[in-house]
């Protein structure tokens, strides 16, 4: 299975596989509008916006596991996003990230590129897995990574590629 078989669901509930995304830099993020992070959709937004024209994008994941830190429906989420952050880079429906129950987007990213120490779980949100054209994890950022600090790998990866 590659990144581009992988079922998602968008915000708005249209069920898809990321295909249409082949062979973008993409930087997949699990999101949550009531985290002590949530200021990074700001910066996830201007990430977006410099690169989308140059074949770039933010999937944002909403996930309420760590402290319900995205307690509201789909719908409220995409409100909120919008509102508070300006957000209109791609988001989809709420997901698990870690456990049992996790989105097997997620369960895919974390084999590919495990946290510190080997770790496959997510420990918390914003934790961001930046993708190349070829559909291929490169690198694993921590929630504490900003969007300021991921923008040269980006413009490394659209520049020269994998």
């Amino acid at each position: 299975m590659t990144l581009y078989d992988i079922e998602v669901k968008t915000i708005k509930g249209d069920i898809q596989t990321l295909e249409s995304y082949r062979g973008q830099v993409l930087l997949i993020v699990n999101t949550a509008t009531k985290c002590g992070f949530a200021p990074q959709f700001k910066g996830l937004q201007e990430l977006y916006d410099t690169y989308k024209d140059q074949g770039f994008a933010v999937l944002g994941f909403p996930c309420g596991q760590f402290a319900n830190q995205e307690p509201g429906t789909n719908e409220e989420v995409a409100a909120a996003c919008e509102l508070n952050f300006g957000v209109n880079f791609p988001l989809f429906a709420k997901v698990d990230v870690k456990g049992k129950d996790a989105h097997p987007l997620f369960q895919w990213l974390t084999d590919k590129a495990p946290g510190m120490f080997g770790t496959k779980s997510i420990k918390w949100n914003f934790t961001k897995f930046l993708v190349n054209q070829q559909g291929q994890v490169v690198k694993r950022f921590a929630p504490k990574d900003t969007p300021a600090q991921i923008a040269s790998h980006i413009s490394d990866l659209l520049t020269n590629g994998s």
